[in-house]
Parts: C-alpha cells; sequence; structure tokens
C-alpha cells in the first residue's frame, strides 16, 4: 500500500469524526450552561422571597403593634376610663367604637366568662381562647379569631368594671387592618408565602403547592403566635449533581475545547487512529469512555446484609391499599417487604430534602417483621440523604419522644400497633407534624411516579438509646403521693421493655404481667380496647389484691384500665379525670375527644371550666387537631391521650399511665372510689360489624343520606357528620363510622337506662339492615 493510501484513512476519520465531536462538545456545554443559568435563576427566586417575606413579617409586626397600642391608649382614655368607673358596660363599649372608627364590634364581658363558657360553640371557641389569654397574660392581648362568620383580628383587655368588679373589653376589627401590607409587597409566583396561626392558613399567596413544606423558611412575627411561612421550589440539581458554579464552569471549558478545535485544528491536534505498522501514536479516551470514567450519579449501593436494590421500575411491587388515612400497614411477606420498606424509607427521605430537613430517628416494636423492615426504610432514608438515629427496640411514643429529645424532630415507628402478628407498618412524623391523609398518599405517589431523590452521598446512620433518658424525663415531673400496687400487662408488646422500670421509677410498686416481648402474642392479643383481652388482667389484679390493672397496646401509645373489682374504666371516663387535672391548672383551655366518647364528657369540660371539641378519630387526626387550636388535653376512645400540658402533645400509653396514677395517688380515696365519682351511663364499647373491603364509607354516606330525611325516624336528634353520623337524644346517643383502617363499620351506644340504650340501637339496627341483606349485625 502506498504511503498516500496508508496516510489517507486517519485523514479522512479525523475529518469525519472532528465536526461530530465539536458538536457533541457544543451540546454538552449548552446543557451544563442551561443548568447553571437555571439554578441561578431558582436561586434568585429564594432570595425575593425571603426578601418579601422580611418585609410582610415588619409590616404585620407593626400593624399588630398599632392595634395593640391603640385599645391600651383607648383604655386609659378619659371618656372610657369614665364609663368604666360608672360600671357602665354599654357606655364603655360606645366610647371605644366611636374613638377608633372602623371598628366592627365592642363588648364588655365579666372576667368569670360564664355567658361564654354557658354555650361555648356559639360564642366561639377562639373569642373564648382571646379572652382567656388576657385574662392570664393581665395585658392586651390580639388574636386571629373566627366571628361574624369569618376571619377577623380580635383585641381584649382586662379592665375593672365600676362594682361589678374583673372584666374584660372584646374588640373585633377587619382582618385587613393586620393583612393589608400582602397587597403592598410582591410575592414571587414561584414562591410561597402564609400567615399561620398554629396549622391554620390565615392568608396565603403563591404556589400553594409549597405549603406543606413552608415551616422551614417561617419566622415568628413576635410573641403574637402568628408567623409567616415561606417555601421555594427545590433548586434542580445540574448534570452529575453539579451546583450552578461549577455547571459554569465545565460549560466554559467545553466550549472552549469546542472553539479551539473548531478554529485551531493546528495547535490542537485531533487523536487519530494508530496505522498498521506504525509506531503506536498516543490517544485520548472517546466522549463514551470520558463518561464511564467519570459516571453519572448512581444510587448507592446497599450495605453489607442490607436489604435489596431498589426495584427497576419505580413503585411495580408497592400496592397502594397499605397507604392508611393514619399510617402504613400492610401484611409481611405480601404486601411489606424490605424492598418495598426501602422505597417508602426513600420517599419519606424525599419528603424531608423538600421541606428542608436531614435527621430522622427510627425505631421498631417488637414483632419478628420489625429488624428486616427496619434495616429496609433505614437505607432507602440514606439513600435520599438523610442522617438516620437508630433507636432499635423501642415503643412508638418513644420514637416520638426521641425526635425531640435528640433534636430531630422527624420520626418514623415501624409497628403494626394492635394489628395481628403478621401485620408492620410505619407511623411517620415530618418536622413534627404525623403524615395523614393526602401526606401518606403523595408518599405512595411519590414511590409510583420515581419522584424520589437520590442524594450524592448516602446519609449517616448512628445507633442511640434512649429508653431510660424517657423514663428518666417523666420520673423528674411525676411522682406519687403515696404508693399504689398496680399490675402492667403489656400483651408481650414493645411497652413490656418499659412499663416495669417506668412505673417503679414514679413511686408504684408494678406486678409485670406478658411484660416479655414477643412478636407473636402468645397470650392475648395486645389491644385494650377489647374487653376480652383483658380478662387476665382482671384476674391478676383481684388476685394480688392490686388498686388497679393498666394494659398496654402493642406499640404503647394506648392504655386500658381495670378496678380491683374488675371493671373496665373506659376511656373517655379517664379523660374526664385527665381533663379536671389539666384544667386546674389551664383554667378555659380546649379539650378534644373523638365521636366515639361519652356524652357526658362535654358537660364534665365545662363544669370544670374547660372548653370541650368533638372531632373526628384517629391519632394522626387528633394530633393535627390539637395543633391547629392549641388545644392542652386530647383523647379518644381506643385509649389514645395527648397531653400538650407537660408533655408534648402526642399519644403516649405510658406517659398517660404515669399521669393518672400521680392523680389517683393524691387522693385519699381508693382508685375505685375515684372513678364511681365520674358521671357514668349504660353503653356499649365499640360494636365492630365486618364488610366486604372498599365498601364502609360507601355504606356510612348511605346511611347518612337517609337518616338527614325529613321523615326519617333521626328527626328528633342532633346529628353530627364530622366522623359517620352521630345521633344524640334527650336520653342517649348512638354512632356509625367507617374504620379507617380495616374494613368494618363501628358502632356505639350510650343512654341514660337500658330501655333508652335498647331504642336507640333498635333504631340504627333498622336503618342499618337494608342496606346489609343477611349480614348479622350482632348487636
Amino acid at each position: 500500500m502506498s504511503k498516500a493510501t496508508a496516510e489517507g484513512q486517519p485523514r479522512l476519520a479525523s475529518k469525519r469524526t472532528g465536526p461530530l465531536l465539536v458538536g457533541m462538545l457544543v451540546l454538552l456545554g449548552g446543557w451544563f450552561g442551561w443548568s447553571a443559568v437555571n439554578q441561578w435563576r431558582q436561586a434568585s427566586v429564594g432570595g425575593s422571597l425571603e426578601e418579601s417575606r422580611d418585609q410582610i413579617v415588619s409590616g404585620v409586626q407593626t400593624a399588630l403593634n398599632g392595634q395593640v397600642a391603640q385599645l391600651a391608649k383607648l383604655v386609659k382614655s378619659e371618656r372610657v376610663t369614665a364609663a368604666l368607673a360608672s360600671g357602665d358596660a354599654e357606655a364603655t363599649a360606645v366610647a371605644i367604637r366611636e374613638g377608633w372608627p372602623g371598628t366592627e364590634e365592642v363588648q364588655v364581658v365579666a372576667a368569670t366568662l360564664d355567658e361564654a363558657y354557658a354555650d361555648p360553640k356559639a360564642f366561639g371557641y377562639s373569642r373564648l381562647a382571646l379572652l382567656e389569654a388576657a385574662n392570664a397574660e393581665d395585658t392586651v392581648v390580639a388574636r386571629v379569631v373566627r366571628d361574624a362568620g369569618g376571619q377577623r383580628l380580635g383585641l381584649a383587655a382586662p379592665v375593672v368594671l365600676g362594682t361589678q368588679g374583673p372584666a374584660l373589653i372584646y374588640v373585633r376589627q377587619p382582618l385587613l387592618r393586620l393583612t393589608a401590607t400582602f397587597d403592598k409587597v410582591r410575592v414571587p409566583e414561584a414562591g410561597y408565602l402564609a400567615l399561620r396561626q398554629g396549622n391554620h392558613n390565615i392568608i396565603e399567596q403563591g404556589t400553594t403547592s409549597l405549603g406543606d413544606g413552608a415551616e422551614a423558611l417561617a419566622r415568628p412575627i413576635g410573641k403574637s403566635g402568628l408567623r409567616l411561612a415561606a417555601a421555594v421550589p427545590d433548586v434542580d440539581a445540574g448534570p452529575l449533581g453539579l451546583s450552578a458554579i461549577p455547571c459554569a464552569v465545565v460549560a466554559v471549558l467545553l466550549l472552549a475545547i469546542a472553539a479551539m478545535l473548531q478554529f485551531g485544528k493546528g495547535k490542537v491536534p485531533l487523536p487519530r487512529r494508530r496505522a498498521a505498522g506504525n509506531t503506536q501514536l498516543e490517544e485520548g479516551p472517546t466522549l463514551r469512555e470520558s463518561l464511564e470514567q467519570v459516571p453519572l450519579a448512581v444510587v448507592p449501593p446497599p450495605a453489607e446484609g442490607g436489604p435489596p436494590p431498589v426495584p427497576s421500575v419505580p413503585g411495580q411491587d408497592v400496592p397502594a391499599g397499605i397507604f392508611r388515612a393514619y399510617d402504613i400497614r400492610g401484611v409481611v411477606g405480601r404486601e411489606l417487604t424490605p424492598q418495598v420498606a426501602a422505597l417508602i424509607g426513600q420517599a419519606i427521605g424525599s419528603v424531608l430534602q423538600v421541606q428542608g430537613l436531614r435527621e430522622i430517628v427510627v425505631g421498631r416494636d417488637g414483632r419478628l417483621s420489625g429488624p428486616e423492615l427496619s434495616a429496609g426504610l433505614i437505607e432507602g432514608l440514606r439513600r435520599a440523604g438523610c442522617d438516620v438515629i437508630d433507636i432499635g427496640l423501642a415503643p412508638t411514643p418513644v420514637v416520638y419522644f426521641a425526635s425531640y429529645h435528640l433534636r430531630a424532630g422527624s420520626c418514623v415507628a415501624v409497628t403494626g400497633s394492635h394489628n395481628p402478628p403478621d401485620y408492620n407498618g410505619f407511623k411517620i412524623v415530618v418536622g413534627g407534624e404525623t403524615l395523614s391523609g393526602d401526606a401518606i398518599t403523595e408518599l405512595y405517589q411519590r414511590i409510583r411516579d420515581g419522584h424520589l431523590h437520590v442524594a450524592a452521598e448516602p446519609g449517616s446512620l448512628q445507633e442511640r438509646q434512649v429508653n431510660a433518658d424517657y423514663i428518666q424525663r417523666i420520673a423528674d415531673d411525676v411522682q406519687l403521693d403515696r404508693p399504689l400496687k398496680i399490675v402492667a400487662d403489656a400483651g408481650n408488646g414493645v411497652a413490656g421493655e418499659l412499663a416495669q422500670p417506668l412505673l417503679e421509677a414514679i413511686g408504684a410498686e408494678v406486678i409485670p404481667l406478658y411484660c416479655d416481648v414477643d412478636g407473636t402474642f402468645p397470650n392475648h392479643h395486645p389491644d385494650p380496647s377489647d374487653p376480652d383481652n383483658l380478662e387476665d388482667l382482671i384476674q391478676t389484679v383481684k388476685r394480688f389484691d392490686a388498686d388497679l390493672g393498666l394494659a398496654f397496646d402493642g406499640d404503647g401509645d394506648r392504655l386500658g384500665v381495670v378496678t380491683r373489682e374488675g371493671r373496665i374504666i373506659y376511656a373517655d371516663r379517664l379523660l374526664m379525670l385527665f381533663a379536671a387535672d389539666v384544667l386546674m391548672r389551664n383554667p378555659g383551655a380546649l379539650v378534644i375527644y373523638d365521636v366515639k366518647c361519652s356524652g357526658k364528657l362535654s358537660d364534665y369540660v365545662l363544669r370544670n371550666g374547660g372548653s370541650p371539641l368533638m372531632w373526628k378519630t384517629g391519632h394522626s387526626l387528633m394530633k393535627a387537631k390539637m395543633r391547629e387550636t392549641d388545644a392542652e388535653l386530647a383523647g379518644e376512645m381506643s385509649g389514645h391521650f395527648f397531653f400538650k400540658e407537660r408533655w408534648f402533645g402526642f399519644d403516649d400509653g405510658l406517659y398517660a399511665a404515669a399521669r393518672l396514677l400521680e392523680i389517683l395517688a393524691q387522693r385519699e380515696e381508693t382508685p375505685s372510689e375515684v372513678f364511681e365519682e365520674l358521671p357514668d351511663s349504660v353503653s356499649t364499647p365499640e360494636l365492630k360489624v365486618p364488610v366486604e373491603s372498599g365498601t364502609p364509607h360507601a355504606l356510612v354516606s348511605l346511611f347518612v343520606a337517609t337518616a338527614q330525611l325529613e321523615d326519617s325516624p333521626f328527626a328528633g336528634a342532633r346529628l353530627a357528620t364530622i366522623d359517620g353520623l352521630r345521633a344524640d337524644f334527650p336520653d342517649g346517643w348512638g354512632l356509625l363510622r367507617a374504620s379507617n383502617t380495616t374494613p368494618v363499620l363501628v358502632l356505639r351506644f350510650e343512654a341514660n337506662d337500658d330501655a333508652a340504650l335498647e331504642r336507640i340501637k333498635t333504631l340504627f339496627r333498622e336503618q342499618l339492615q337494608p342496606l346489609l341483606p343477611g349480614v348479622a349485625l350482632g348487636f
């Protein structure tokens, strides 16, 4: 072969390869450059939003201070002072209204608030809370209240009304006096701002879908209880996970190389193929080889012994049915596997990343599947970049406690709660808020759609033990005035780890029953709301002549109680005792109870100076309502108790047991005598009617529609439909609702006597039976 022919082949190859390589470099450079510009643009939204947020915080604070100062000034004015001195409430109200143009309403009420407590629902719980705050703080107080059919700015000031004594002035102002600054400040369309009081959005602007992650950039507005929440979209990561500046640098380098190849071929020689028989020429890597040397970011491989890698198709093996109203729960092996747990962990981690959070606590109950599901969950969380603190075997309330104690703010308890042994699941808290409803559904959607964050580096993992800290924290606050002998039945659930040491630490004499943790639950099912599961406890209390018997569910967040005589004290009556105790230190406090609780509970709370509120059943829903209303106490018929006073507001059966023993030890009477003093009636436990999966809510809807007809047998009852149908009659009530965790209808009845109870049961049975032909209702 001639020299010209031999050299012609590499020249031809160079001519073809050169333009192709230049084009690819230009495309890559443009990709990196576009990413840099896009990241800078997104980052600028964040800066602009924070500037708007700070302007609004300042404006709202100024407006609030001005309103408070104006009322304080008017109270000291000559005309108002004279009206107060004469004891003329109407003249006082007129003087303030005329001295403050634009004021919607002024009232002067006695500081005892007897009128408000006579019908707190009609008066308005938010107004009542405002007036109680002014009473307690003895100064002018301002809050957003619901009044006159909408949101308003409410102000209250303590005064003395002549010889009538202490009184309160209530002033209702248009909300615009507080929120006008929103109209003067530009909010970027891609961002989100919301003025919040508790969990309630007073006013919001921008992209509302960002609202769930807006607490990370929130700023408080003085000590008013108001805050301005803010959120911006996540900044999209660039190619290879690079941020804006590195992307820009790479773009410049790639474009510069492309320019040199195109316009300076003599200075930058192209790589050439080595001709056969010639001396080997220096060769550089191809583009494909270069990418192989610096690969794109991939999911870090699981640790040795960890769960298998994520399935190649996101969400392909994750059943939607395990994502329930309050948590995630399913059958191990069929619905829940380590791989599914890893995907769930990665979805939870993705939500944390959106909210700017990183640390999360993980604990598990005593079920046999707990270790492998916990390992899978942790692997998924770390894959999303979360730093995990594993506290190992622990009751669910201890997992909640650890999120506060270790300052993580987020946690996941791997637990099947009171479900059968072959079940397991996850209870999730992100940023202090228990996930439920749509937030649980969002986790499934992320998995299904593949919207899962993958961190460049996996998050860290550390192990901590907090059981001793949990016991010490409670024992430092709760000590019994006299010893009580109690039997503690953990039903072989994880609460058995702590029940005896905790209750002994506060001064009780404890006889443990089934406190060895066994995930097969060999003695009885760990559900204290079922009377059948309390038989062994009743017999043991009698055998040892104990003062009381305490029962805990599988993960320790629920409490059941039996007396020395073997009588079951249901949770609604326990809540009466807790409410009376809390209200002694917090007069006017809000107490929340679920629709299954006694009709006598509301009157009992009112007589003890509190504000009762009935709400939906479900631990997640209860906690959300507590956060929204700033309630001090809540409870459910199932045995969940939520103390914000002296505790953290989450449901905790062990802590509730400690508070119960503290109350009983302060009394000279026996525990049985104390319970005898509480209002009682004839009632049924929870009655459950199994139905086909997917039908409970539809059946309840049909039942409600029938009950609301004008000629319905329920026409004489007061109907509540916040959770199923509760019909209150003068001598009792009945309830029908759909369980959110299992395919059953839940019923409960209460009345003043057996005859009334049977009448109400018959009414419900006759209306329900046509909807379930051939089904034995069992009541």
